[in-house]
């Protein structure tokens, strides 16, 4: 339980960072944040789907860059 406490503690600091500084890319602190929440619930549960979960964040991050640097790449080649 302590541990928990730890890691919500943890978590409740990079949203508070997020919103009381002004970063010009606060998504990788939320995604990392929002993957905490899902490993932590997901080992107090006992269940794997929130490590599932975790995995699949970065891969969606990953394809959303991707998708932009194509675009970005269309659009100078016009």
């Amino acid at each position: 339980m302590r541990r928990m406490q730890f890691y919500d503690l943890q978590k409740n600091f990079h949203f508070s960072l997020i919103i009381c500084t002004n970063f010009k890319n606060p998504y990788t602190r939320l995604l990392l944040a929002v993957n905490l929440s899902f490993l932590v619930f997901s080992v107090s549960l006992d269940d794997m789907m929130g490590q599932l979960f975790a995995l699949l964040v970065p891969m969606v991050a990953a394809a959303e860059s991707a998708i932009g640097l194509a675009i970005f790449i269309i659009a100078f080649q016009l």
